[in-house]
């Protein structure tokens, strides 16, 4: 399980690496392997004070994001990526269920600070759960795209909470499609959510995101993470884009055509998704190192997964790139020993 082995997480973009290995300069590239927002929130001058000044916690971003996540207790930490990292530290030894495939790092982090991490399918969470302390759930999944319904989540952090454990649900990839978020029952002992403003705000660079739980939780954490844990312009930057509602709603309907594009034009190349977000296309298929090898010859980045073999594509940007994409599939497609299989 090459692409997703927990031990060695792999990530997408690495464009710098990868335009050397294949010897194409970066800016020849279309990179559609990150999931991230390819028109992210565009963002204006910023304040002298934030660059001169150390970070403050009134600076009016805890309060957007209580706006935005509909719950009043919440964290800004640097990417949801450092609190991955840190929840394990905040439990003694544990057994952790995790969803496979899902982002390695979290099954990674928990095996890291010595915890059981136990593998699990959509269908045994069910049957296992009495045997968890902690649930580990990325919702929608990624790279699967699956969905869990928020009725579920809820029983499932009952069950969890009754027998002193956590429910963590990591919504990276939530904001497209708020309705489907649990944020706003982060009120109780024993659920944890992580929210990012790296993939649908595509501010993946600010390093920015937020823990969502009880308050003794975010004490710890806090406390666990030291003081100025996101610098100022991160700040700035991520408050004025929360309180940005109009370009959210337009974003929001863009991106669901986009999506619904793109599995459509996989869809008629014989790569139909098995899943997605509005910001990337889950598709199974064999061979799946070979075909991303295929793409990169041409320029273009995807991520791919060998356990099980699958590609991923994220969104083109403009016209140009949807053209670019296509071209590709065509090319491919024409050569005769070129096949997509599906491996479903």
């Amino acid at each position: 399980m090459a692409e997703l082995d927990v031990d060695n997480p792999t990530h997408g973009g690495g464009l710098l690496k990868t335009a050397r290995q294949y010897g194409i300069a970066p800016g020849h590239w279309l990179d559609l392997s990150t999931g991230i927002n390819p028109q992210g929130w565009s963002v204006p001058s910023l304040s002298a004070e934030c660059w001169q000044r150390l970070p403050e916690d009134e600076d009016g971003l805890v309060e957007a994001a209580r706006l935005y996540y509909g719950t009043p207790h919440l964290l800004p930490v640097a990417g949801s990526q450092a609190a991955i990292q840190a929840l394990p530290r905040l439990r003694a030894s544990s057994r952790v269920g995790v969803l496979y495939p899902t982002y390695a790092e979290h099954a990674h982090a928990w095996r890291r600070e010595g915890h059981e991490v136990v593998s699990l399918n959509a269908d045994n969470i069910e049957s296992e759960l009495p045997q968890l302390d902690v649930l580990v759930l990325i919702n929608p999944n990624n790279p699967t795209g699956l969905c869990f319904p928020t009725e579920q989540l809820r029983q499932w952090h009952a069950q969890l909470a009754a027998q002193g454990g956590w429910l963590v649900v990591d919504e990276a990839f939530i904001d497209a499609t708020p309705d489907q978020s649990i944020a706003s029952s982060c009120v109780s002992e024993g659920l944890i959510v992580l929210r990012s403003v790296g993939k649908f705000f595509g501010l993946a660079g600010i390093r920015l995101g937020f823990v969502l739980a009880w308050p003794a939780l975010l004490q710890r954490l806090k406390s666990l993470l030291g003081p100025w844990s996101v610098s100022g312009p991160s700040r700035e930057v991520a408050r004025l884009a929360l309180q940005d509602e109009l370009w959210q709603q337009q974003t929001r309907a863009r991106l669901a055509m986009e999506g619904e594009r793109l599995a459509t034009l996989l869809t008629g190349y014989g790569l139909r998704p098995s899943g997605g977000t509005a910001l990337f296309q889950y598709v199974p298929v064999e061979e799946a190192k070979q075909r991303y090898d295929e793409f990169a010859t041409q320029g273009i980045l995807l991520r791919y997964f060998t356990d099980p073999a699958a590609l991923r594509f994220g969104l083109p940007t403009i016209e140009a790139d949807w053209q670019r994409l296509e071209s590709a599939l065509d090319s491919l497609m024409s050569h005769t020993n070129v096949e997509f299989r599906s491996c479903r």
